[in-house]
């Protein structure tokens, strides 16, 4: 089960920092990732992260913005969102796979619920 939180309002230039708190996922699980979808649109990756930290990847609009990182001791992956900006709106959803990571959605087998992050 993977359960987000953190979302919530903020004004544009500011910051946020969702967590996914992942309660049981397979323990050969190798990818953790940050997907979103904005109202229209489908689902997009933003980030990603081989477990273990070894790499990650995102999604060029928001290189130097967002940072993915988790906490095995707290079975936590999280997503620090700075200068966040109004098209930055969109549900964050986390999800994971036990293989690479992907860009495609289909590829992920558990995800969230998600968390509704809105900029102003």
């Amino acid at each position: 089960q993977l359960v987000e939180s953190g979302g919530g309002e903020v004004q544009a230039g500011g910051s946020l920092r969702l967590a996914c708190l992942a309660s049981a996922y397979p323990a050969e699980s190798k990818c953790m990732a940050w997907f979103r979808q904005s109202p229209g649109k489908g689902r997009e990756g933003v980030a990603a992260l081989v477990t273990g930290g070894r790499s990650t990847h995102y999604v060029d609009a928001v290189k130097g913005r967002l940072t993915i990182s988790q906490d095995n001791a707290k079975n936590t992956l999280y997503l620090q969102m700075d200068s966040l900006k109004p098209n930055d709106t969109a549900v964050y959803y986390c999800a994971v796979r036990d293989a690479f990571c992907s860009p495609n959605k289909d590829a992920y087998t558990y995800w969230g619920q998600g968390t509704q992050v809105t900029v102003s």
